[in-house]
């Protein structure tokens, strides 16, 4: 038995290339962690076995949340913590961990996930905040593909949940691959979302995720009528599908020359959502519509949001528009004020890159 009362779940399925360096890193923490493989061919179960408290199999059924149920039934422990095989957890502060497990014993958790990826060489970074701990009690995941963590009610399935940020980091290697895996994963995915789909025409957020894929594999055409029948669908910014999608639909128009939409779609959405990435995406939106100047604005605006931070490299962008708008208004004060802000940003960044693996 595990000495924190958490059971890290995870399934996996041809892993041997991550889980290794996941398992590894989850070890000092004291978790409890159980994995279930769903058929593996190569050294992913004998991998697991070196570090899991509990190796389990599943039958695969084309249903992800399905796998993660059953992973997570076997457990010992209430708290669950889900993870992917591409997922490091770099640092965690345990003791935090418990004292919100007891302020929020009804609440989900999420962690702001590192997404890294390489470009010519270099290492590269997103953001994102997913739900992934819960009291499986009160959560189970539902949906086939992209699976989510919502109310264990039939009737409360999809309603938006309460959240607190978990004090842990964690990077997320799944998008550093070739573009052959890239392929091959967005083509498994879309099969499973037009399945869903056909039977379930008005989710929402099967169309947003169908629209994500058909994104990544540059069919835009498809893409656009699928985040356009998304915000048909569902409106409501509270669920952190849709500002995404509003700002992807956006780039999107922008991309096909559909500009003056773009622009309306960001100042439609511009009083309620207010994040520091739909505040960048509206300033860039504004910038590639001839208006330098309502870019710098916004520009400004997304460099002190409080979330800044979640921008991931986008932030050292956001200050290469700050610094070039200025440098051709001439204004060399200002140039040379963010020049500043733009290389300690990038020492920044490099110090949080290197130092936390």
């Amino acid at each position: 038995m595990s000495k924190i009362p958490i059971s890290v779940c995870m399934i996996a399925k041809n892993e041997e290339k991550y889980i290794e360096e996941c398992l590894r890193h989850l070890k000092p923490y004291g978790f409890e962690i159980v994995v279930t493989d769903t058929g593996s061919a190569d050294r992913t179960r004998e991998i697991a076995e070196k570090y899991a408290d509990k190796v389990l199999d599943f039958a695969w059924v084309n249903d992800f949340s399905a796998a993660r149920n059953f992973c997570v039934a076997n457990a010992s422990h209430n708290w669950i913590l889900s993870l992917d095989c591409d997922e490091y957890v770099c640092k965690a502060d345990v003791e935090e961990l418990q004292r919100l497990m007891k302020k929020y014993p009804r609440y989900v958790g999420s962690i702001r996930l590192r997404n890294v990826s390489y470009a010519n060489g270099k290492k590269e970074f997103t953001t994102d905040d997913v739900i992934r701990f819960y009291d499986r009690r009160y959560y189970r995941f539902v949906l086939p593909v992209h699976e989510q963590i919502t109310y264990m009610e039939d009737d409360r399935i999809g309603d938006s949940v309460t959240n607190f940020m978990l004090p842990m980091d964690v990077e997320h290697y799944g998008y550093a691959v070739s573009e052959e895996e890239r392929i091959r994963k967005n083509e498994r995915n879309l099969a499973l979302l037009y399945d869903v789909i056909d039977k379930n025409p008005d989710d929402p957020y099967m169309h947003f995720q169908a629209a994500q894929s058909e994104r990544v594999l540059g069919n835009n055409d498809k893409a656009i009528v699928l985040y356009e029948r998304s915000l048909e669908l569902n409106q409501n910014v509270e669920y952190p599908y849709v500002g995404i999608g509003i700002q992807m639909l956006a780039k999107l128009y922008m991309h096909v020359g559909r500009g003056s939409e773009a622009l309306a779609l960001m100042e439609q959405y511009a009083q309620v959502c207010r994040s520091a990435k739909f505040t960048y995406t509206h300033a860039q939106v504004f910038y590639d519509s001839g208006n330098p100047l309502k870019a710098l604005v916004l520009f400004l605006k997304t460099s002190i949001l409080p979330d800044a931070d979640t921008l991931g490299d986008e932030l050292l962008q956001c200050y290469r528009y700050i610094i070039n708008i200025y440098n051709d208004m001439g204004n060399a004060e200002m140039v040379w004020a963010f020049r500043e802000k733009y290389e300690q940003c990038i020492i920044e960044r490099n110090k949080a890159l290197n130092s936390e693996r």
